[in-house]
């Protein structure tokens, strides 16, 4: 998994590409507590999303209940069908703000 880290004011943006599964989970993991600290909302991208387990699911589910906690806006962006079937089978589509893409939530500008 290949984790990429970007400012895109108002938020900070993490690009997760590849397996996100039992060994890769404790990075992306990281990456998304990491981001809360800073106080500014997050988007998860998703596109480059090969493959997604139950330890991917949990690091995401973590990241969005440590930000509503903080009171902090956290999303999803762009998931890719792989990511999606997991999402959708968790029924947590329905949990997660879910964008089409990082510029169509940016251009939203709420």
């Amino acid at each position: 998994m290949n984790i990429e880290i970007k400012e895109n004011p108002p938020f900070r943006v993490i690009h997760l590409a590849g397996d996100v599964d039992l060994h890769s989970s404790p990075q992306a993991r990281l990456a998304i507590l990491d981001a809360l600290k800073t106080g500014r909302p997050v988007l998860v991208e998703l596109s480059a999303v090969s493959y997604m387990d139950s330890s991917g699911v949990a690091s995401l589910v973590e990241g969005y209940q440590t930000a509503r906690k903080q009171g902090l806006e956290f999303g999803l962006a762009a998931p890719a069908a792989s990511a999606m079937n997991v999402l959708k089978l968790a029924r947590l589509d329905r949990v997660f703000p879910i964008h089409a893409s990082v510029e169509e939530r940016l251009a939203r500008g709420d």
